[in-house]
């Protein structure tokens, strides 16, 4: 039998008014570890669930690696390279990329009766992958896109359509400037979308991309741009490098010159100040442990002074130093183990209830998002559970060195 386990757990058992001090210490260990891990696992599922929104939004307007004509990239120009079936064939094949899709762009004017508004199309052809729009899409329906036609159909922002006073279904005119004439096209507002993030909202809207083309002068298998959406996010970095070795540089029949370039390189503030999120996490961990283990430090302390008189009577039966620490550590663990019952019941009470209904609202203008997102990381909770336990266990072990200090003869009259 493990004496320590066993002596731990009946002095756990022990409810006798008599431990009027120590009670109350237990107590507050108790809930300093609850408290500290319910916060850890609310700052992490709130941190990791904005860091994955903002990060999806961003990739949903301009998916994980945009390919472009060189001169393009370097200064912002709208210039076309080519993307015929061999080439989106070979942009498919490099190992890590789901899905491929071409783009062209625009710049134009939306017009009503009283209100204009500059902003960019983008032409999208039927490949488009249209589920990040769909998701955010607050009225109308997400259309389906040519490469062959004209369809007339426009997708704009809830941002656009507030300052252009418009809504689904509505027509409205669209102006382009060429270099010696402007052309007028009237399109069909077939949905209004609404992702918060306002460099986006405020400036791209979807139409067909033969639309897009023709506007621009163009060949048929020319465009602005594919989009290249990976499997995994966290392969960023080894799959750009692979389309950086085969598609980088090389020339299309035109004689344009390829280039590509990651969401991130595309983005560095947005992914920057998500970076700077994980910082404040560590410090938020780095805190909560901190407060759980000063806590659990006062308690033992405490919980050693009223009992000297048992660790005496163990002592003087022949009960080693290191066995009577060890019980004392294992009924810290006890106490631990139900803080830890509690702060997860917490934690994860909170991080549901704000999942399913919401509750917690944010100002949708400075943080793109309108409800505070949260993601539940299985893993990394238990992780931090085991982390929690044994970091509080161990910073109680140079404290239960105390009970080395205390003599059987002195601690048997101790009151």
């Amino acid at each position: 039998m493990n004496l320590p386990y066993f002596l731990a757990s009946r002095i756990n058992k022990d409810h006798t008014a008599t431990r009027k001090v120590s009670r109350p210490a237990i107590k507050i260990g108790m809930w300093g570890v609850a408290i500290g891990l319910a916060v850890m696992i609310i700052s992490v599922c709130v941190v990791i669930g904005f860091k994955h929104t903002i990060r999806d939004k961003v990739i949903g307007f301009g998916s994980h690696i945009t390919v472009n004509e060189f001169q393009s990239m370097q200064e912002s120009n709208n210039n076309p390279v080519c993307f015929d079936d061999s080439m989106m064939h070979r942009l498919a094949s490099i190992s890590g990329i789901a899905h491929v899709q071409r783009y062209a762009l625009k710049q134009g004017i939306l017009k009503t009766d009283e209100d204009f508004l500059g902003v960019m199309f983008k032409g999208v052809g039927p490949e488009f992958d249209s589920t990040f729009i769909s998701s955010n899409m607050v009225e109308g329906h997400m259309p389906v896109f040519s490469d062959s036609i004209s369809t007339n159909q426009l997708v704009i922002s809830r941002l656009m359509a507030d300052k252009l006073r418009v809504k689904a279904g509505d027509r409205i005119f669209a102006y382009f400037l060429g270099t010696d004439d402007v052309r007028t096209r009237r399109f069909t507002i077939a949905g209004i979308y609404a992702t918060n993030l306002r460099q986006f909202d405020e400036s791209i809207c979807l139409v067909d991309l033969y639309s897009t083309v023709k506007l621009n002068g163009w060949e048929s298998d020319q465009a602005s741009g594919a989009e290249l959406t990976l499997n995994d996010f966290d392969a960023l970095d080894q799959v750009a490098r692979d389309v950086t070795r085969e598609i980088d540089r090389t020339q299309d029949s035109y004689g344009n010159t390829y280039s590509s370039r990651t969401v991130t390189a595309a983005n560095p503030q947005i992914f920057s100040w998500l970076d700077l999120l994980d910082l404040n996490v560590w410090i938020i961990l780095g805190l909560m442990v901190a407060v759980a283990a000063f806590t659990m430090i006062s308690g033992l302390l405490i919980i050693i002074l009223e009992r000297t008189q048992m660790i005496g009577i163990l002592k003087a039966l022949g009960a080693k130093n290191s066995t009577v620490r060890h019980t004392f550590l294992w009924f810290a663990a006890f106490i631990i183990g139900k803080g830890l019952i509690i702060g997860n019941i917490i934690g994860l009470g909170l991080c549901l209830l704000q999942h399913f209904t919401g509750f917690v609202k944010l100002d949708a203008a400075a943080y793109y998002v309108e409800t505070v997102p949260v993601e539940i990381n299985i893993p990394l909770i238990l992780l931090l559970n085991i982390a929690t336990l044994l970091l509080s266990v161990l910073v109680l072990i140079g404290p239960s060195y105390l009970i080395s200090h205390i003599h059987p003869s002195k601690s048997m009259r101790y009151e």
